[in-house]
């Protein structure tokens, strides 16, 4: 049944999220201390159809079970889809795969960020070629069914986490990550507090490889928080 689409999280939300990887993420919700099932963390098993693809958008819901790929091809004609990111409840079904290229591209054309399956997808050369980010289980040249019209826009569960119409996704070559609306504002800001740390280890990384060619005195390598637990 479809249902209509939450609003799209603001542009400002997008680019700030485009900035961090999904580990930085899921840092801040770690440092928020935030009670999110899973840590808002997708299973291990949903990557990347190739490497170095990224997302970042509004997810948009869809339930389907047994390879019926039907609700699928709903969601994917039926709204005004820029910036929404389709994220599939599959129940993990490895009979067939849920969707090839020619959904890719038809969700691609109307304006979808990407797609999230917890499912088998196929035609991984053409999805590679369309440059359009997917993440699934992984690859099974078996088609899918069209029976049900299954759920759309309701909460679903996909890769062992809760997704709400609306909650952010995001996605990187690590897999994807979903934090609820409600607590985006509090990650982002412990997500950024971390990346200024993680540039900063950096800087002294690299300054002790250069001491070290050079034959100059070390400076401290390991962070402040490690040496007061030495203590």
């Amino acid at each position: 049944m479809l249902h209509p689409c939450a609003p799209l999280l603001p542009e400002e939300v997008i680019l700030r999220v485009k900035k961090l990887s999904v580990p930085l993420l899921l840092d801040g919700v770690k440092a928020a201390g935030l009670d999110i099932p899973g840590g808002g963390c997708m299973d291990a098993g949903i990557l990347p159809v190739d490497r170095g693809m990224t997302v970042a958008g509004t997810a948009l819901t869809v339930e389907t079970r047994e390879g019926d790929n039907l609700p699928i091809h709903l969601a994917s004609y039926a709204f005004q889809a820029d910036g929404y990111i389709m994220v599939i409840d599959g129940k993990g079904y490895d009979g067939c795969a849920y969707f090839g290229d020619l959904i890719m591209g038809a969700c691609q054309a109307a304006g979808f960020s990407g797609m999230v399956v917890d499912g088998y997808t196929r035609d991984r050369d053409g999805n590679i070629r369309l440059d359009f980010p997917v993440y699934s289980r992984g690859f099974m040249p078996r088609g899918p069914v069209k029976k049900e019209e299954g759920d759309i826009n309701r909460p679903i569960l996909c890769g062992g986490v809760r997704v709400e119409p609306g909650d952010l996704v995001a996605g990187d070559s690590d897999g994807v990550c979903v934090i609820p609306r409600r607590h985006i504002q509090t990650v982002l800001d412990e997500a950024e507090k971390k990346l200024a740390y993680e540039e900063k280890r950096q800087q002294t990384i690299a300054a002790y490889r250069r001491a070290r060619a050079e034959g100059s005195p070390l400076p401290q390598l390991a962070p402040r928080w490690v040496l007061e637990m030495m203590r």
